[in-house]
């Protein structure tokens, strides 16, 4: 009876060993293959990654694998506890930060969340950086509004630089990481900015495409010429930018108020209106200004008499908003020279689609508000 127990307790084990031993197999197995995939290519082409995790598409935004101390990070709020905020360095692969409480606010802290709530991105300073445990002090206190417009313009270009890398990554199944290492990182090193050289290689296409340029000076205005990279890979990226970082155009617009009570009155209003669309290219009397084929016509609408709006669609923010201030001072001396005045009620600003459609929903009240009820029409007798 003892035999056959030991017999019986012999079973499972040798179950367990082989068990065991394949699963060793299959580890060894998924082993060799990551191995294979990881291993670099002969020819100069990318590794490709083969699983389905996506784990491939993780990559920080810049060479360096921790930011400096005292540079300016962005970041997102994961939670709040006692000691401050936990947050998420966006550049950095989301990895770990903490703002202490202290560093919050310059002035006395009555309620944290009016300074600071989860989800929310924020712009904060690097203090203290502990590479070995993975330990990164941040200070939201210490960074001023000029160092939060310059760490979001920075942001953003690297974000658009990331999109256009884990498009292709994804798409290619390539790994992102080698990605920047060929491609990006060499270009930030190089230009500043990968944004920077994506930007020069969108204009040079544009111009190489609408005149006949040497290809000798187009290649050495390339960007992309002096990389290691497959030609195939670069011109799906070129495809890439020009989807992504193609310039849109921005809505222009001014607020005006208009008036002149001489003998002339409507007829100057009218004259000085359309010698401010002339401006803009879109002719003289008797042409509208949606009749102009220029791309920086200028547009005049009536929100309510005497104020006017005056809008232009253009590629370059500031070269919009001198324009249409030059068509401000050319309306504002046509009046004058005819005894009528103008004010300006908003200077020439690039404007969201949210004040365009407060705009529009005004221009509607006001019409309704215009239009004739019943009981306007005179009694009779």
């Amino acid at each position: 009876m003892a035999e056959s127990n030991d017999a019986a307790a012999a079973v499972p084990s040798a179950s367990s060993s082989s068990s065991s031993s394949s699963s060793d197999a299959a580890d060894a197995a998924a082993a060799d293959a990551s191995a294979d995939d990881n291993a670099a290519a002969p020819d100069g082409s990318f590794r490709l990654y083969l699983a389905e995790d996506k784990r491939n598409l993780d990559c920080r935004f810049y060479s360096a694998r921790y930011p400096e101390i005292e540079s300016l990070v962005m970041v997102n709020v994961r939670t709040i506890a006692d000691m401050g905020a936990y947050v998420s360095l966006l550049e950095y692969n989301n990895i770990e930060g903490l703002i202490l409480l202290s560093e919050l606010s310059r002035r006395r802290i009555r309620s944290i969340n009016k300074l600071i709530r989860v989800g929310r991105n924020e712009v904060a300073m690097v203090l203290r950086v502990d590479k070995d445990k993975g330990y990164i002090d941040l200070s939201k206190r210490r960074v001023s509004p000029e160092d939060v417009a310059a760490c979001e313009d920075r942001f953003n270009k690297a974000k658009a630089v990331h999109g256009v890398l884990r498009h292709l990554a994804e798409r290619r199944k390539l790994y992102l990481e080698e990605l920047y290492e060929r491609i990006a990182w060499p270009l930030y090193k190089k230009y500043g900015h990968a944004f920077d050289a994506f930007k020069i290689a969108l204009a040079e296409e544009s111009s190489a495409s609408s005149s006949s340029s040497s290809s000798s000076s187009s290649e050495e205005e390339d960007p992309f010429a002096s990389l290691d990279v497959p030609s195939d890979v670069i011109d799906e990226l070129k495809l890439y930018i020009r989807r992504r970082l193609a310039p849109q155009p921005i809505k222009i617009r001014a607020d005006v108020e208009v008036s002149c009570f001489t003998y002339e009155g409507i007829d100057a209003i009218r004259d000085a209106l359309f010698a401010g669309i002339a401006v803009g290219g879109g002719g003289g009397e008797g042409q509208s200004s949606s009749s102009s084929s220029s791309s920086s016509a200028i547009k005049i609408r009536l929100i309510a008499p005497p104020i006017y709006v005056l809008s232009t669609m253009t590629l370059e923010k500031e070269a919009g908003i001198a324009l249409l201030q030059r068509a401000i001072d050319v309306i504002s001396q046509k009046i004058g020279e005819k005894g009528g005045k103008m004010d300006v009620k908003m200077a020439p600003k690039a404007v969201s689609l949210k004040e365009e459609t407060e705009l529009q929903a005004m221009m509607e009240r006001l019409e309704m508000e215009n239009q004739e009820v019943a009981g306007d029409e005179p009694e009779e007798d």
